[in-house]
């Protein structure tokens, strides 16, 4: 099997990065459909198309109505056609930014991502969430390329809700854990492939990144500033997790954390914060050195993720709910498969309970 590696075309990061981007996307379109929701076109709109207006940049804003679902991606398809733009950006959180992906791919044109915040590592990756009108899962789009740049705004990103900024930093938490696992089995990544040694050192570098920087990037988002702390957990969040990911492979820690979407008292928690609970139960399902288990912990208590099921939200008939989480972690097609061992819903409540035993005596210390 080939070894694969893709990222987008270009990132940008900085303060005001959404306001200096015109110079590169110049290059990429002379007319850009821009979508954002009512809060976020407040927020950053003005700044993006001012930004590309300095530049002799044409554009059109539409309102994006909050659902990206095939029917809202028809919607705008039709008025951008209308307006003859030739590009398109998306600016805000993931449901906006997957649309003006799809939008791209349907209609052949080049795409810019401006996320408003950093809670994921989905801003680069060539994939997009389809939900019903009704805001219910449908599919997957999967794209033959990844976003055509990625524009980090840190300005604007250290004034968004620190519990996001704390929240990518769980779901980058995963990506050298998971990474590593599918290098071992030499299994196939969401790129197509093996993993390369390149997007497996990018996978490290976010973890250690996080180590170093995690705790000192938060105190900056708390006081909504930029440090070079803060700068640096941006990165990883989004493009050392992104690239680590989408090129090495997911494996126990996400698929555990879809495993607890199906309890109705998990709901309530991002995806990141779900993920760092994932990643302490990969841990224990490998058998990974205590030491190395203690590091997660810290890290975990120090910049505010979960690290028991208390703090996940259960806390009752515990053993039935974890079965039942257990065996949708162990679905058909799951990447929990993608590790390097045979996995069994039974191991995975055993390890789910044992991390849950170890974050209580670490709390408790």
């Amino acid at each position: 099997m080939l070894k694969v590696i893709q990222s987008p075309a270009k990132y940008l990061q900085g303060p005001d990065a959404s306001a200096l981007f015109g110079q590169y996307a110049k290059n990429l379109a002379e007319n850009f459909f821009v979508i954002a929701d009512d809060f976020v076109m407040k927020l950053a709109g003005e700044k993006v198309l001012n930004g590309l207006h300095e530049h002799d940049i044409a554009s059109h804003a539409e309102r994006f109505n909050g659902e990206c679902s095939h029917v809202e991606i028809k919607r705008l398809m039709a008025i951008l056609e209308q307006k003859g733009c030739r590009g398109v950006i998306g600016i805000g959180g993931g449901k906006t930014l997957d649309t003006a992906k799809a939008i791209g791919y349907y209609q052949n044109l080049p795409v810019v991502v401006v996320p408003t915040i950093a809670s994921t590592d989905a801003p680069t990756s060539a994939l997009s969430v389809i939900y019903t009108e009704a805001g219910e899962f449908e599919e997957y789009l999967i794209y033959p390329k990844n976003p055509d740049m990625v524009v980090m705004d840190t300005a604007i990103i250290a004034r968004a809700p620190v519990r996001l900024l704390v929240a990518g930093m769980g779901d980058a938490l995963s990506t050298w854990f998971e990474a590593k696992a599918c290098y071992d089995a030499r299994a196939t990544s969401m790129a197509g492939g093996q993993s390369t040694a390149a997007a497996l050192s990018l996978a490290r570098l976010c973890y250690d990144t996080l180590l170093a920087e995690g705790e000192k990037a938060r105190l900056a988002a708390e006081a909504g500033v930029v440090t070079d702390a803060l700068e640096r957990i941006v990165e990883a969040n989004t493009y050392l997790s992104g690239i680590g990911f989408e090129s090495s492979g997911l494996a126990a820690a996400h698929a555990i954390h879809n495993g607890f979407t199906i309890l109705e008292e998990c709901h309530h928690l991002y995806h990141g914060e779900k993920v760092a609970f994932g990643t302490l139960a990969q841990l224990v399902l490998q058998n990974s050195p205590l030491e190395e288990i203690e590091t997660v912990l810290a890290f975990c208590e120090n910049v505010g993720l979960p690290v028991t099921l208390a703090q996940m939200g259960v806390t009752e008939d515990i053993a039935q709910k974890i079965q039942a989480v257990a065996q949708a972690t162990c679905a058909e097609g799951e990447t929990i498969h993608n590790m390097p061992f045979p996995v069994t819903a039974q191991s995975v409540y055993a390890a789910v309970l044992t991390a849950d035993r170890l974050g209580q005596r670490w709390l408790a210390r």
